[in-house]
């Protein structure tokens, strides 16, 4: 179920940036925000990236997008972005998160612990965080999408 509910929430990012122009993808919403349906794309592949790659795996795995001189590399970045490339981007670290989760038992603890308290975390914790991630990113996914081109709709 949980694994089906991340699918849903990956689709229908997907959905709101269907058919956009790599312009329209670019569009930022409300200044002084640097959100953009583009720049929602390539922060989600960081944070795919980040708790599936460098938190569970423990893997040695850098940001794609956010630098030390520019945490949010991933939306700042998206004038002069390869929009294809993001895009492919995304799926490559959605099927990388795919084989993660699918290759361990939902309480299987995430091989990085919290520098504070040590703690880890399980990936029934990591699937259920990156459902609300995504929900939280998609409600800005509809609202970005209507500006550019009034489109609205639930998949």
């Amino acid at each position: 179920m949980l694994n089906g509910w991340l699918e849903h929430h990956r689709a229908i990012l997907l959905w709101k940036c269907e058919g956009l122009t790599d312009d329209q993808l670019r569009q930022r919403s409300v200044p002084p925000s640097t959100m953009s349906l583009l720049g929602l794309i390539r922060h989600m592949t960081d944070v795919e990236r980040g708790w599936f790659q460098e938190v569970f795996l423990g893997e040695d795995v850098p940001p794609l997008y956010e630098t030390p001189d520019d945490r949010d590399g991933d939306f700042n970045g998206v004038d002069d972005a390869d929009v294809a490339a993001a895009f492919g981007a995304f799926e490559a670290e959605c099927e990388a998160s795919r084989r993660a989760a699918a290759a361990a038992d939902l309480d299987a603890l995430s091989e990085y612990r919290t520098e504070r308290t040590g703690e880890q975390f399980s990936l029934r914790w990591i699937l259920s965080h990156m459902i609300e991630e995504y929900a939280r990113h998609n409600g800005h996914a509809d609202l970005l999408r209507e500006a550019v081109d009034g489109t609205t709709g639930y998949y």
